[in-house]
């Protein structure tokens, strides 16, 4: 199982490194989450260097692909080439969007005639790629989901989790990384968002 995270230059730190903090408390031997970059190194919004550790290439074949947002995402989907590397399909993965990352799949048409999540920033962006904006933190159609605001990459991670290992996983991650005596609150507060997008679920190809 591949997870990978989409991470450009100017990256907003939070989006990408909470993802990926929560979706690496499932310890299975297959499971892999990695920061996908179209190069060797990105730097963040705040002047983090990480290094990729897999390629657009390798998460174009992933089973899972998150789009972490930044400051650079509207240079991103104006690079042609980049976006031509980015060949998801819900159909075969789950695919998630992390604020500006829902520009990213609605530039790619991924989201025709569904409503989306995103950042109060990006929303005007995304409202001119055709697509409606709801004023929440998490939508799921389908195997697409979209989250808007730093914090709420908490949920896609669940959101990921909880399709692939079941709800008392992402439960228990959340439970793990959740403030010292507010760890039911949190646990409480997410499952209003995972549990109900679980009932109809579409099968991966």
């Amino acid at each position: 199982m591949h997870i990978a995270i989409l991470t450009f230059d100017g990256f907003n730190e939070l989006d990408s490194l909470i993802a990926l903090g929560i979706l690496n408390r499932i310890k299975k031997p297959d499971w892999r989450v990695s920061l996908a970059c179209p190069t060797p190194t990105v730097r963040s919004m705040n002047g983090v260097t990480l290094h990729a550790q897999a390629t657009l290439a390798e998460a174009a074949t992933a089973d899972v692909v998150l789009v972490g947002s930044g400051m650079q995402t509207r240079e991103v989907v104006a690079d042609t080439a980049l976006m031509a590397q980015l060949q998801l399909d819900p159909a075969r993965q789950l695919l998630g969007a992390q604020c500006s990352g829902t520009l990213v799949l609605a530039k790619l048409g991924l989201l025709h005639g569904i409503p989306a999540c995103t950042d109060l920033t990006t929303k005007p962006w995304v409202e001119a790629a055709g697509v409606d904006v709801l004023n929440q933190p998490l939508f799921v159609s389908g195997n697409i989901a979209t989250a808007g605001g730093c914090l709420a990459s908490q949920y896609l991670a669940c959101w990921v989790i909880a399709r692939l290992e079941g709800l008392e996983a992402a439960c228990s991650a959340m439970h793990y990384v959740a403030p010292v005596g507010e760890k039911e609150d949190y646990v409480a507060r997410m499952r209003r968002h995972i549990e109900p997008t679980l009932h109809s679920m579409p099968a991966l190809a």
